[in-house]
């Protein structure tokens, strides 16, 4: 059984102000920059945050001699890849207890698997201190209101024994209630911890995983946004604001919540997650990942500082948007949830706060699409794209390279 859903859909019907009226002479462009720089490539990835990085590296991996180039239209990754709380996690229990439900217990545990790959192989290509990785352990708060509250222990067990060939760990998940006090956590009834979760900071993540592609002879060209596309003979071309044109054999969108822009007919759903960060506070015993109420409320520490994020669905609706200017209705669920759950011992205010753009398929699943010929695209982690985009290039890789 494959979750990654790879499936051919219609070209792209484009709306009439993305239609060629002409081919835009390159603006006074050298001859050297035409020959380099925006030369004729073999594949093309629009978008250069964590799944487009990951695939480039991967289908260079395929065939080194591949000339590949990747595009951004910001002057770093604009959607959730160095815009999410940096966390290195694989799903917390009421998660995976929802998901099994909704989706099935087989393509649950697959997902799983992926994102715990996917950390692992994190782990495996940097060093700690090259992306600030701490394997601090992950929990989950729960509440006696919790739908399973009474079957909780059994659900814990269940859980472990599904994922022991995952995790190689007989219990992945253990109840630590004790640890609530000590870590200064108030109004939960239970405390399920998971040691093999850690955190990361993101931006460094994506500046080592940036460096370690263009090391591998891979361009990206910043500061240009793809506003057309069209197949002519053996090469697609791509229209640009910069009113240069691209050509290549085959293009990539790694574009998230934003491919709706070119690509409507996938009908990927964003989903803006905003995060609000303390100011430091003093004697914060805090330490580790944790998550409530299925994951809509995610928190760490950040030294001495507290991150959290979530409340989406305080706001379900209004948060789905491609604005990244967030809204008080969310921050100030998530300062009332800190008031309430961190003990009032602490004083602290708050310094921070931004979104990032999450992408979401209807089933949750990642998906893999060719497009049209030598058009493929790479989207929708789902909100774990940390864990899931060094796996989902995987395939990627596989399936652009039987192209040539």
């Amino acid at each position: 059984m494959t979750i990654l859903k790879q499936k051919t859909v219609r070209p792209h019907q484009r709306p009439d102000r993305f239609l060629f009226q002409y081919i835009c002479p390159m603006p006074n462009l050298s001859i050297w920059e035409k020959e380099s720089f925006y030369a004729p490539q073999d594949t093309l990835i629009v978008g250069a945050g964590l799944m487009g990085l990951w695939s480039a590296l991967e289908l260079k991996k395929k065939n080194d001699a591949l000339r590949i180039t990747l595009i951004e239209r910001n002057t770093t990754p604009l959607g959730a890849s160095t815009r999410n709380a940096g966390f290195a996690c694989f799903g917390s229990p009421t998660e995976l207890i929802h998901d099994a439900a909704t989706m099935g217990t087989d393509a649950m545990l697959e997902i799983v698997e992926m994102r715990y790959k996917g950390i692992e192989k994190i782990k495996a290509h940097f060093p700690d201190t090259a992306i600030g990785f701490e394997l601090c352990g992950g929990y989950e708060c729960i509440n006696k209101n919790y739908l399973h509250w009474d079957a909780l222990n059994d659900k814990i067990d269940w859980l472990n024994c599904l994922l022991k060939d995952i995790t190689g760990n007989t219990k992945s998940f253990e109840q630590s209630d004790e640890k609530l006090a000590a870590m200064g956590l108030q109004g939960f009834d239970a405390l399920i911890e998971n040691s093999s979760e850690a955190a990361l900071h993101s931006g460094k993540l994506v500046q080592a995983l940036t460096q370690k592609v263009q090391a591998a002879g891979i361009r990206i060209l910043y500061g240009i946004e793809i506003t057309a596309w069209e197949k002519q003979h053996s090469h697609i071309l791509i229209q640009t604001n910069k009113h240069i044109n691209l050509t290549a054999q085959q293009v990539l969108f790694c574009t998230n919540a934003f491919t709706n822009t070119l690509l409507p007919e996938l009908n990927i759903m964003p989903a803006r997650g905003q995060v609000i960060v303390t100011s430091p506070i003093n004697g914060l015993a805090l330490k580790g990942t944790f998550h409530f109420d299925e994951g809509f409320y995610y928190w760490r520490n950040l030294g001495n500082r507290v991150l959290i994020g979530g409340a989406r669905n305080t706001a379900f609706e209004e948060e789905k948007t491609i604005d990244l200017s967030g809204s008080l209705v969310v921050k100030n669920a998530l300062v009332s949830f800190l008031q309430e759950h961190l003990h009032p011992k602490y004083e602290y205010s708050i310094e921070n706060h931004w979104s990032g753009i999450m992408g979401f398929t209807a089933d949750k699943t990642p998906l893999v699409a060719k497009v049209s010929e030598g058009v493929f695209a790479a989207i929708a982690c789902n909100g774990m794209g940390v864990a899931l985009t060094p796996v989902i290039a995987e395939k990627v890789a596989r399936l652009l390279s039987e192209q040539f």
